[in-house]
């Protein structure tokens, strides 16, 4: 029974939110496109003007991996992602406030779990049909908006990790990268988690700026399984499980549309969990009658460039730009130590398509050694490796606020042997679309 009120409630929240979108800001919205829904556009404008913005994307996919991986087949899945945002200075006259809430209905099922069967999900929206608060936050803007203090339901994913020219691909890897989703409990506070936490950015200045963060170190809670079905709508709130720390630093160079270089981004990060994780190749303690080491805390580190490469004609922020990402973790404690990805986009260059984007990205994650050990000592015959894979995509406006994008993945490795067995190199196909409205 609570639980179908906990989903009744949000449902509710979603339709209510779903009543508007942002008027005057975030992504080219449909409505402009539409002109008979211009007095649906006049209303949202009236809820601006009042300090209260609203956006709603629908992001819908079909795939399926004709060859290769556990199983063939096709998935249809899809997304709504709603926002609302208050403006804190207009509403109540707490001038730098922001109060933020996000929930997504998540439909469909996924290629990777049912039919893939690998580690790195075909799709960033990949996750268990549901209705689900993601964020929910107030911010407060300090010393001539310099400092940004977030304090709230947090996803580790919208300030960390991120990389402007990787945000173009489907695979969830170039977003949350796999290495942070296997070796961090319940995945980490990102898709489809987040987690009780504070957040403190610092624009140093133009070129540089800090974020730090604290949240809870196992969104879903401590269990065996699948942790989105110990919380299935983002509502445990937890805040008793030893700590997540992550911080980054941000060096921005040629950002100005008048620099004389190319633009580009630099970032380096780490983090700490301050749990006790046991040791991934414990099986010769336990033969031995010893109990299995445990580790005091997980850590690791990483870094990020984003470059452009080429500026296309008459638009500064367009052009040929590659990124590279690079993560690292203690082998001793987790699934994965070492992963990284990399890739090019293009835009500007197709005539008459200004607002359409091409890209190649290639990733790879390896297994550690210990838990690589761990399995041949679990009496299987195949020791895992890696998983890898290529992804090609399109993003094709079709009107400002709609896109398509065709993609395909091949998979090297599926599942990288964790289980004992091969599964076959897929090809993965299909096509996906966005609405902002």
């Amino acid at each position: 029974m609570l639980n179908t009120c906990k989903k009744s409630a949000l449902a509710a929240c979603l339709a209510l939110f779903a009543a508007s979108a942002r008027a005057d800001d975030g992504p080219p919205s449909i409505i402009s496109s539409v002109p008979a829904l211009a007095p649906y556009g006049d209303f949202k404008k009236m809820l601006a003007d009042q300090g209260v913005t609203l956006q709603n994307t629908y992001i819908g996919e079909v795939l399926g991996n004709p060859t290769g991986g556990a199983r063939q087949g096709v998935i249809a899945e899809g997304r709504l992602d709603t926002v609302i945002e208050a403006d804190m200075g207009k509403i109540a006259n707490l001038n730098g406030g922001t109060f933020h809430a996000e929930g997504f209905w998540i439909q469909g099922i996924g290629l990777s779990r049912y039919y893939l069967n690998n580690l790195l999900p075909a799709s960033y929206i990949e996750a268990m049909p549901t209705i689900r608060l993601y964020e929910l936050w107030y911010e407060q803007k300090l010393f001539d908006d310099k400092v940004a203090v977030r304090i709230g339901q947090l996803g580790a994913d919208t300030d960390f990790v991120s990389s402007k020219y990787a945000q173009l691909f489907i695979n969830s890897t170039t977003g949350w990268p796999g290495l942070l989703a296997w070796d961090m409990p319940s995945g980490g506070s990102a898709y489809p988690f987040s987690a009780l936490g504070a957040r403190v950015k610092y624009d140093i200045n133009d070129a540089f700026t800090y974020v730090v963060a604290v949240y809870d170190g196992n969104p879903a809670g401590p269990g065996t399984g699948d942790p989105q079905l110990r919380d299935p709508y983002g509502l445990n709130f937890r805040l008793t499980d030893p700590p997540l720390v992550m911080q980054e630093l941000q060096i921005k160079y040629n950002q100005d549309k008048d620099a004389p270089g190319l633009a580009g981004t630099i970032k380096l990060g780490a983090w700490r969990n301050f749990g006790m994780f046991n040791d991934v190749d414990g099986r010769p303690f336990v033969i031995v009658g010893l109990p299995v080491p445990v580790h005091s805390g997980d850590y690791g580190f990483y870094g990020i460039i984003d470059q452009q490469l080429i500026r296309a004609p008459g638009d500064a922020t367009k052009g040929l730009g590659a990124f590279f990402r690079a993560f690292t973790a203690p082998g001793d404690r987790n699934v994965s130590d070492f992963d990284f990805d990399t890739g090019v986009n293009l835009s500007g260059f197709f005539d008459g398509r200004p607002n359409d984007i091409a890209g190649l990205c290639f990733a790879f994650m390896r297994i550690s050694n210990a838990t690589a050990n761990s399995v041949i000592e679990a009496g299987y015959s195949v020791r895992p490796d890696f998983e890898a894979l290529v992804e090609a995509t399109y993003q094709a406006q079709v009107v400002p606020g709609l896109s398509v994008q065709p993609v395909v993945q091949y998979v090297i490795h599926p599942g990288a042997q964790l289980d004992g067995g091969t599964h076959p190199n897929a090809l993965v196909r299909g096509v996906g679309g966005a609405v902002n409205f």
